[in-house]
């Protein structure tokens, strides 16, 4: 029988969004953001247009700019450098994945730190393994905001990662080993090639999952009493049904667990909110604010 404690996204997030709205108030003119996708992929469609209605919800304005899958990388190129000389854009962030032709270093290079609310360029991710961001990547700022709403210490405790990917898994690692409030912790991160993964994650007092495998952490591999923070959202279809699951099998790992997000309904909502205040953010510092 489940016993686990609901770590649930939309509070969390409403009270991100509350915020934002305050400082967006403060400020001359609405933030500008501007996505970038070269896909067709429904899943990738999904993601931005739920980034454009977190935006639409607080008061932020956002350019859509998307390109074919089969477009050349130099078009993507040419809208990274326009949205970078254009002083209208005070955020840019860009759907991955990208395309096998379109080589991710040369994007990230194109891209302006200041606007780059991510961390996909080289100077804004050494300044998060630094323990100096310019700003935290909404995913990694959304684990840490839920665990600090719930009240869950990582200080002095041990923390599993499972994912080492460089949009969540790595800029999460760094963000929780750094000195202060919400860092401290004592990290492991886990990946495709880690021996026995259940080894490492009975050792977890706080696990966070962001792998993007369904149901890959059971009952099993965890230790009584753990906090699981699932990241991923990922789409499985049975006999024509799609449904959505974590990384975590929810119903096993919630018989042993302390506290777990659900999925759907649990990082979700709180990545969204502060990707929106990452905008703001980069509003403020064009403002000198």
């Amino acid at each position: 029988m489940s016993r686990a404690r609901r770590l649930r996204g939309q509070p969390v997030a409403a009270t991100v969004r509350e915020a934002v709205r305050g400082r967006i108030a403060d400020l001359d003119t609405p933030p500008t953001l501007a996505t970038v996708m070269m896909s067709d992929d429904a899943s990738d469609e999904r993601f931005v247009a739920l980034k454009h209605d977190a935006c639409a919800e607080v008061g932020i304005d956002v350019v859509d700019r998307r390109l074919a899958p089969d477009a050349p990388a130099s078009r993507l190129h040419r809208t990274l450098d326009e949205l970078a000389s254009d002083s209208t854009v005070d955020a840019v962030f860009v759907q991955v994945p990208l395309p096998d032709h379109v080589a991710l270093n040369e994007v990230r290079r194109r891209l302006d730190p200041e606007t780059d609310v991510d961390c996909f360029h080289p100077t804004n991710l050494g300044r998060l393994v630094a323990g100096n961001p310019r700003y935290v990547p909404a995913t990694p700022a959304a684990v840490g905001r839920i665990l600090a709403a719930y009240d869950v210490p990582v200080a002095g405790r041990e923390v599993v990662v499972v994912g080492r990917s460089e949009a969540i898994g790595k800029p999460l690692a760094n963000h929780l080993l750094r000195r202060g409030p919400g860092g401290d912790a004592t990290v492991t991160v886990c990946h495709s090639r880690t021996p026995d993964l259940g080894r490492a994650t009975r050792r977890a007092d706080v696990l966070v999952t962001a792998c993007g495998v369904p149901e890959l952490v059971t009952e099993e591999m965890l230790s009584p009493g753990v906090v699981v923070i699932d990241v991923s959202a990922n789409r499985r279809t049975v006999e024509g049904e799609t449904t959505v699951v974590g990384d975590v099998d929810h119903e096993s790992a919630a018989a042993v667990a302390a506290a777990i997000t659900p999925v759907p309904g649990g990082i979700g909502p709180v990545t969204l909110a502060m990707l929106t205040q990452n905008v703001v953010r980069a509003a403020e510092r064009r403002v000198g604010t």
